[in-house]
């Protein structure tokens, strides 16, 4: 873009300096269609360079805005799913399956005790009274998912809605198992493509937004939480945007 800016400012510059030759040396008769040709070309280069510099300013400014509301929903999403994978041991598939577990499910909880008994094999053995550690797990009772995670929100029903770009898309959601040293490890993805959330956006900005590689930008052409091909659960946006984990 730098390099567009300065090719567009060295040709106003001649452009200019072709008006005062015009007017030097260009016989009366013809200055006035030369001049207004030659000035006509310093307005349409001087509005290129303008737009050169305001058009990727104002591409960033509405990229933020919709990124910012984009993670919102893919953390609604992400804490959804580690709920579902703490009750079941598994990730939800489908996004029908996620809200119906959050609409109805339940988190137990739990106190934990250390404490000795009697060991009466040892006991018996010995003679005197020898004792063991134990654990004791006792529930104290249950609180409602939705109400842990969402308190008095319903919009996990709404979450699978992209609520940026193009109108009526949903996230892709994915669920299943990794085998890890003969473990099969749950894991999702949930992601939307950047050509959906930028779709109406300059079509040469949204190209270079899909091939960006950097710390303070979203890498790779989608945003999207957790992953089909490691064990993550983290986003792949960077913490200017928010939390990512």
């Amino acid at each position: 873009m730098m390099k567009l800016v300065l090719v567009a400012i060295a040709v106003i510059l001649v452009t200019i300096g072709l008006v005062k030759l015009v007017d030097k040396f260009i016989p009366s008769k013809f200055k006035p269609l030369l001049q207004l040709v030659l000035w006509v070309l310093i307005a349409f280069f001087g509005y290129s360079t303008f737009q050169s510099i305001y058009a990727p300013i104002q591409f960033n400014k509405t990229k933020n805005k919709r990124y910012e509301q984009v993670i919102k929903s893919l953390n609604d999403i992400r804490e959804a799913q580690l709920a579902y994978r703490k009750v079941t041991g598994k990730f939800a598939k489908t996004f029908d399956n996620l809200v119906k577990f959050v609409d109805t499910a339940e988190f137990t909880i739990t106190q934990r005790r250390d404490t000795s008994v009697i060991d009466e094999v040892l006991t018996k053995q010995f003679g005197v009274d020898m004792y063991e550690d134990q654990v004791i797990i006792d529930t104290l009772g249950f609180v409602p998912v939705k109400d842990s995670i969402f308190k008095n929100s319903d919009r996990y029903k709404t979450m699978m809605n992209v609520p940026v770009g193009e109108e009526g898309a949903k996230f892709e959601l994915k669920a299943g198992f990794l085998e890890q040293n003969g473990t099969n490890i749950p894991v999702f993805e949930a992601l939307v493509k950047k050509n959906v959330i930028l779709h109406d956006l300059d079509k040469d900005l949204l190209a270079q937004e899909n091939q960006v590689v950097s710390v303070d930008g979203v890498n790779g052409d989608a945003l999207k939480v957790g992953s089909m091909e490691e064990v993550n659960t983290a986003g792949n946006w960077p913490k200017t945007y928010g939390a990512n984990e």
